[in-house]
């Protein structure tokens, strides 16, 4: 059994969820508590993958990032680099289709708890940087802990983006859900079963985890 789908797909949805987790914060701080025209219209278009078929995505990145798209002309005359049917193609995929995810859960972690404990510390000299480390993050970690998470298992999953701007290259963008795919496209079926009980049981276990430990921070509230 050749387990570089399994190796592949957990190293994209680790190196996607860490970027998905970054940005997601950072535009959830910034966005989701201020207001301003064209709020509305920003966080429609980041939300815009939750609701597009993969497959529309897949094509947009593919317009993007091909050989005559904008980015991918640039890539490619500069420093004669292609995304399209590469690994990059596939981290790219999931952090597209996973950060809506990222995103929402932080805004609502940001906007969970009283602005006034914030307000408190500036008024004592605290810098925002400082304010957001010990006061904002922590409040909003429960949430953020959620969002990466979701984020993660929507990366491990991630099938018609990643077939449209990356292809099926064996120990390349072989990841579990094109394995699975084209595996039952060849009609090998015992090896569609092991990678679907696969992806099953990694689904299952960080759902399973992220519910195990909100109960348990629930129950560490209640007690307090």
């Amino acid at each position: 059994m050749n387990y570089s789908p399994l190796i592949l797909s957990l190293k994209t949805a680790t190196i996607a969820t860490l970027i998905v987790f970054i940005a997601g914060v950072v535009l959830a701080r910034l966005i989701s508590r201020s207001s301003f025209r064209g709020k509305s219209m920003i966080e429609a278009v980041i939300l815009l993958p939750l609701v597009l078929p993969p497959t529309v995505v897949g094509f947009g990145l593919l317009y993007v990032f091909g050989k005559n798209g904008f980015i991918g002309r640039l890539l490619l005359d500069w420093f004669d680099f292609q995304i399209v049917f590469t690994w990059y193609g596939v981290v790219i995929a999931a952090v597209v289709v996973s950060f809506p995810l990222m995103y929402q859960s932080a805004a609502a972690a940001f906007q969970q708890y009283d602005q006034n404990i914030e307000n408190a510390a500036y008024t004592m000299g605290a810098s925002k940087w400082r304010v957001f480390w010990t006061i904002s993050f922590p409040l909003a970690w429960p949430g953020l802990l959620s969002g990466l998470v979701l984020s993660f298992a929507r990366a491990l999953g991630e099938f018609g983006a990643t077939l449209m701007i990356a292809g099926y290259i064996p120990n390349v963008t072989d990841t579990i859900p094109l394995a699975i795919y084209f595996a039952v496209e060849s009609g090998n079926m015992e090896v569609a079963k092991f990678w679907v009980i696969m992806i099953v049981c990694l689904g299952f276990s960080a759902i399973l985890w992220l519910n195990w430990w909100s109960k348990k921070n629930m129950m560490k509230h209640i007690h307090k």
